[in-house]
């Protein structure tokens, strides 16, 4: 459900307080939880510091609740060039003891003349003890869909897609950078699904399978790094939102580059 922001009091923007100094682009938000009519309400604000090359364009916002809130709330931008802004609200309705124990995904999109759409980066903030001061302007900075810096162990591009018709789930794994390679013997991937503690299955090697657990190892067997994606039991931060990224896109391959972790 979406409300105008006429109904709700917001915060001028004229009386915003100025962005962190810096060039990350950042978006500004609030956020209120209201008891009585058990309601998480968003506020967007503004964004700035968009890279040069996204303002010409309209700027797109969804956001998500997650774990379980499959339908995403949009919210356009009202002008372009690099600080857009919003001045909308947005309600999710959310029982008490739950919404402590969610997340709000924020995900922008810069959106072409032709519909094509561009992926800025996302905010996701746990709502866990920030919801004490009704209202507060926050500023956050965008985590880019694509970081050109790589992870300590190296990151992987992961695609996923889901078949209903089908009821299959596919994985490939379109790409990898920065890993710490031991050998020059190459590098196989070993990629396993699990259901609750129970391993399903697993296969090695070059993968185009159906499954949420991922490890990168190089002959012989020396473990380079270890993914996990899936739902919120067994996953956070970008890997949650791969997941429900996929949930939410039917038939669509979604693309994303992860960072490998150690093995626990």
């Amino acid at each position: 459900m979406e409300v105008s922001c006429c109904l709700y009091s917001m915060t001028p923007l004229n009386e915003v307080a100025a962005p962190p100094l810096g060039m990350a682009t950042r978006l500004c938000f609030s956020v209120e939880y209201r008891h009585s009519s058990e309601q998480l309400v968003v506020s967007l604000l503004r964004l700035s510091n968009l890279l040069p090359r996204f303002h010409s364009n309209m700027t797109l916002v969804e956001l998500r609740l997650l774990p379980d809130d499959r339908r995403p709330r949009q919210a356009k931008a009202r002008g372009t060039g690099p600080d857009p802004e919003f001045n909308d609200c947005l309600i999710f309705q959310v029982s008490a003891v739950c919404v402590s124990q969610s997340t709000l995904s924020v995900c922008v999109l810069s959106v072409e003349k032709d519909g094509k759409r561009h992926a800025v980066g996302r905010v996701l903030f746990p709502l866990e003890g920030e919801l004490g001061q009704a209202g507060r302007v926050l500023w956050r900075d965008l985590d880019p869909e694509e970081e050109t810096q790589c992870s300590e162990l190296g990151d992987v591009q992961i695609s996923l897609s889901y078949s209903s018709a089908l009821q299959r789930l596919s994985l490939v794994v379109l790409g990898a950078r920065g890993l710490q390679l031991l050998t020059d013997a190459g590098v196989c991937v070993q990629v396993g699904l699990q259901i609750h503690t129970q391993m399903v299955k697993t296969k090695r090697s070059c993968v185009t399978f159906v499954n949420d657990q991922l490890l990168l190892l190089s002959e012989p067997s020396a473990l380079l790094g270890v993914l996990v994606l899936g739902p919120f039991m067994y996953a956070r931060g970008l890997q949650l939102q791969h997941w429900m990224d996929m949930i939410n896109k039917a038939q669509e391959p979604v693309r994303m580059w992860h960072r490998l972790g150690r093995a626990i």
